[in-house]
C-alpha cells in the first residue's frame, strides 16, 4: 500500500552512482561494452541521472581506465544527464574533449583523509578545486561537490557537523551547484544526518542544494535517507543493485541499494520516475557479468 506521507518530499531525484561509484572498486576489469549497455539499461529504467564513470588517473583506479572510450560508445539520450567525475584540471580537459555537460568533484570533510586521498591539506583542496570549478562553470558546466568523510572517518573517528557544514559553503561559494553529504564508511544514524543537515542550513546552505550519499555498511542508509527526507533533501545519491565502496577506505561496503530506495520511496507515496521491475532486471544482469549476487534486498527479494 502506497500512503504519501506528511512532511516529506513529493519528488525525489534519484542520483545513480552504480556505473562509476559502483564499479570502481572491481577487482576484475568489467568490459566496456557492459558498462555502456548497464548506463542504457539504468537510463531505460526511468533514471534521469546517471554518474557514467571518472577521469582520475588510470594508475589510482584502473577500472575507470577506460572512460573516454566509454563516453565515445555511449548513445546519451534526451533528458537523461550524465554527469562525470573529474579530481583536477587535467581531468577537467579530458571530460571537455569528451562534450561532458556536467562534473563532479571530490573533496573531503577531514584532514586525514583530504591527505590520503588528495595528497592535500583540508585548507589545500580548495586551492586545488577551485580553478577547476571556474573553468568548468566559464565552459558552462554545471559543477557537483562531493564531500567524503561527511559522518564519520577512519582515522578521525566521528566529525563536527559544523565542519562538514564550513567544507560545504566554501565549496558552494566556489561554484559548486550541490554538495553531496557522503556516509563513506557507512557510520551516520538518524539523527547524526539530521545534525548534519541542520548544521548545513544554519551555515547558509538552502536545504534544496544538499544531497545525501549513503552506504550501508552498519544497515543504517535507508533509515539516514529518510531522515534527510524529513529534513527536506530531495537528491539521493543510490547505486544499482547495491555496488561499490571506496577504494581508499577500506570499511566502506556498498552504497545505498536503487532498488531498496524506489521501494521505499513508493511505499512514501514519492515520486521519482524510476521503473522497479526494470531496475531489478538491470541489477539481475549485472550481478551475472561480475559473477556473484546482488546485494540489495530488493533485488534477492524481486529477483528470487
Amino acid at each position: 500500500m502506497h500512503v504519501p506521507a506528511e512532511g516529506l518530499p513529493e519528488r525525489v531525484t534519484i542520483y545513480e552512482v552504480g556505473a562509476r561509484d559502483g564499479l570502481q572498486n572491481e577487482k576484475n576489469v568489467v568490459p566496456v561494452e557492459v558498462k555502456v549497455e548497464f548506463l542504457d539499461r539504468l537510463a531505460g529504467a526511468g533514471l534521469a541521472v546517471l554518474e557514467a564513470t571518472s577521469f582520475v588517473h588510470p594508475k589510482w583506479v584502473p577500472q575507470l581506465a577506460d572512460a573516454a572510450d566509454l563516453l565515445d560508445r555511449l548513445d546519451r539520450r534526451d533528458g537523461v544527464d550524465y554527469p562525470v567525475l573529474v579530481p583536477n584540471e587535467r581531468g577537467l580537459d579530458r571530460a571537455l574533449d569528451a562534450g561532458v555537460q556536467h562534473i563532479a568533484i571530490f573533496a573531503s570533510a577531514t584532514e586525514t583523509f583530504a591527505r590520503k586521498n588528495l595528497n592535500r591539506t583540508l585548507d589545500e583542496q580548495f586551492a586545488m578545486f577551485s580553478p577547476v570549478v571556474k573553468r568548468a562553470r566559464g565552459e558552462g558546466l554545471r559543477v557537483r561537490a562531493y564531500v567524503s568523510m561527511a559522518f564519520g572517518d577512519p582515522w578521525e573517528g566521528a566529525v563536527a557537523p559544523a565542519q562538514v557544514a564550513a567544507v560545504g559553503r566554501r565549496l558552494i561559494d566556489m561554484g559548486c551547484w550541490q554538495f553531496s553529504l557522503g556516509d563513506t564508511i557507512g557510520t551516520g544514524t538518524p539523527g547524526h544526518a539530521e545534525a548534519v543537515i541542520d548544521a548545513c542550513v544554519a551555515a547558509g546552505l538552502p536545504v534544496d542544494v544538499l544531497a545525501v550519499h549513503f552506504h550501508d555498511t552498519y544497515g543504517q542508509a535507508l533509515a539516514n535517507t529518510l531522515a534527510a527526507l524529513r529534513r527536506g533533501v530531495t537528491t539521493v545519491d543510490a547505486s544499482a543493485g547495491g555496488l561499490g565502496g571506496c577504494p581508499y577506505a577500506e570499511s566502506a561496503t556498498g552504497n545505498l541499494a536503487t532498488e531498496d530506495l524506489v521501494w521505499m520511496l513508493d511505499g512514501l507515496g514519492i515520486a521519482h520516475g524510476a521503473d522497479l521491475d526494470k531496475l531489478v532486471e538491470t541489477s539481475t544482469w549485472m550481478a551475472e557479468r561480475l559473477g556473484r549476487p546482488s546485494p540489495s534486498r530488493v533485488v534477492r527479494a524481486l529477483a528470487g
